[in-house]
């Protein structure tokens, strides 16, 4: 058993941090760009996609209330984060922090979870993605085969020129007096723009960290302006017609439908688990710990400030959103869009896809470098192959590992439909935080002495609150979405069982220090 908790000691975690070694990761990012990042891996599909559904399913018009909840326990991990980013600027974001403070086996375990965490996150922000590009191309009269635009078995309908989901326009189609069975059907194979939205973005990783980061800030100014226009003009709307607010927020918490999760207060809670994962972004900005030029002063900034505007943001979209459209209509791939076609804004429709397209390839582009250096911090530990950890000689990018993860997303992407995904990034974030928390928390008792450029204010509130506001959001969540996070946890445990432990670097008493200078340049 002590050899499953063995942990990494921070001294050598602090020696790797400072150690400048010419064929690895690349110092290039500055605050701005962290920020970027957070933002980047924030408003995505959480923003654009997922809060529609969770109000159309779970809170109706409290949805904003369960922004507030998930702002709030994510305030109290993203404090913690800022603490271990800044004392420990390595790449590896939780699966590092765990390493340190709680031992290895729990170390696989967060790393194995951030695998979920952003492999499936990459997956389901491809998912929305597709059905943006598939509506903008509709709305220029281009119609793309109804069988490559959807997962398999995803039921389409041929309806007012569109091909859409059935479940999703089946309301309208009732109340113009269709037989939806008279309509011309199809049934989806393959989610081809998914896949090829994955495919596009892992190109770009693989050329190199400061051209994705460019592309990043450039796509974060379009899609928070697109945001904040969005807001502008559904706002003016409501000015003008607030009938349409008083109708729509008539029952701003609807009644309980008889099962946990199904609307009223339980319905709040479990929407707050459900756009959760949109919070991931934490975890990304402190992936790139070891690509930024001053991580002590800018990774809490990075973490604290994209935790900020996304949050305000967030509420108010929320707010607009469900006053614009009623939540039972909600529950389609572009919420947003929809909303603004309501206001007659027909340009604004156009900017707010053209918008979301830009979101969404952000929030892809990040969770998918910060899986890629996931990789990279375990494979240099000895707990996977090589391969992940080797880096591009002209790039300086963690190449095969960002080519390998992206081929698997592509195809995730491809044939698991987005409600599925997207509560089992949920409670992979969450499980994330937890530890995180712990880990803080565990740090500070056994290790005061250690220099920590910025702490975590009102201890031991903060972690115990970080922790207790996770688990209640996990609890939250359905059972099937416990169970399948078993199973992966389990697969995890086969792997490291069999590989991790016996090719553990820390195990074999060797570091990573001693791997390169034996290995040479890392390429």
């Amino acid at each position: 058993m002590s050899k499953l908790l063995i942990k990494k000691p921070l001294e050598q975690l602090l020696r790797e941090a400072h150690s400048d070694n010419p064929g690895g990761l690349v110092r290039t990012l500055g605050p701005y760009n962290l920020i970027s990042l957070g933002i980047g891996a924030v408003i995505g599909a959480g923003i654009f996609v997922i809060t529609g559904s969770a109000a159309a399913q779970y809170a109706g018009p409290a949805i904003t209330l369960s922004f507030l909840l998930a702002g709030l326990g994510c305030a109290f991990a993203g404090l913690c984060y800022a603490e271990f980013a800044a004392m420990i600027p390595i790449s590896g974001s939780a699966y590092t922090y765990g390493y340190a403070t709680l031992g290895e086996i729990f170390a696989w375990i967060i790393g194995w979870d951030l695998v979920l965490e952003y492999a499936f996150s990459a997956a389901t922000v491809a998912s929305g993605w597709s059905g943006t590009i598939v509506s903008l191309l509709q709305d220029f009269g281009v119609r793309l085969p109804p069988q490559l635009i959807e997962t398999p078995g995803a039921e389409l309908v041929l309806f007012q020129g569109r091909w859409e989901l059935l479940s999703t326009v089946l309301p309208q189609i009732s109340a113009a007096g269709i037989n939806a069975a008279s309509l011309p059907h199809a049934t989806g194979l393959f989610n081809v723009p998914a896949f090829l939205s994955v495919a596009i973005v892992t190109v770009i990783l693989v050329l190199g960290v400061k051209e994705s980061a460019r592309f990043n800030t450039i796509a974060v100014f379009i899609k928070v302006l697109t945001v904040l226009i969005f807001i502008v003009i559904a706002s003016a709307y409501l000015w003008r017609h607030p009938n349409v607010l008083t109708t729509n927020w008539q029952t701003f918490i609807p009644e309980n439908k008889g099962a946990f999760g199904q609307f009223g207060w339980s319905g709040v809670a479990r929407g707050a688990s459900v756009i959760f994962f949109a919070y991931i972004g934490f975890d990304a900005v402190s992936t790139a710990a070891q690509e930024a030029r001053n991580p002590q002063r800018d990774m809490p900034i990075g973490l604290l400030g994209s935790l900020l505007i996304c949050t305000i943001l967030f509420i108010a979209v929320a707010c607009v959103l469900t006053g614009t459209v009623h939540y039972s209509q909600l529950n389609v791939a572009a919420p947003v869009a929809m909303a603004i076609d309501v206001t007659g804004a027909k340009w604004g429709s156009l900017l707010v896809k053209c918008g979301t397209l830009a979101g969404l390839s952000t929030v892809m582009l990040v969770t998918l470098m910060g899986q890629s250096r996931i990789f990279y911090a375990m494979s240099q530990d000895g707990l996977l192959p090589g391969w992940a950890s080797k880096i591009h000689p002209r790039f300086r990018t963690p190449w095969i590992s960002s080519i390998v993860i992206g081929i698997f997303v592509a195809i995730f992407s491809g044939l698991f439909p987005i409600s599925l995904l997207g509560q089992l990034v949920s409670i992979g974030t969450l499980l994330a935080f937890v530890i995180v928390c712990i880990g803080v928390w565990a740090l500070r008792l056994k290790r005061p002495d250690i220099p920590r450029p910025f702490k975590t204010p009102w201890f031991p509130f903060v972690p115990a609150m970080g922790i207790l506001m996770s688990l209640l959001l996990m609890v939250s969540l359905p059972l099937d979405t416990w169970l399948r996070l078993f199973v992966w946890l389990l697969i995890g445990f086969l792997i490291y069982f069999n590989y991790g432990l016996r090719h553990s670097r820390l195990q074999n008493g060797t570091s990573n220090a001693d791997h390169l200078s034996n290995s040479g340049t890392n390429v």
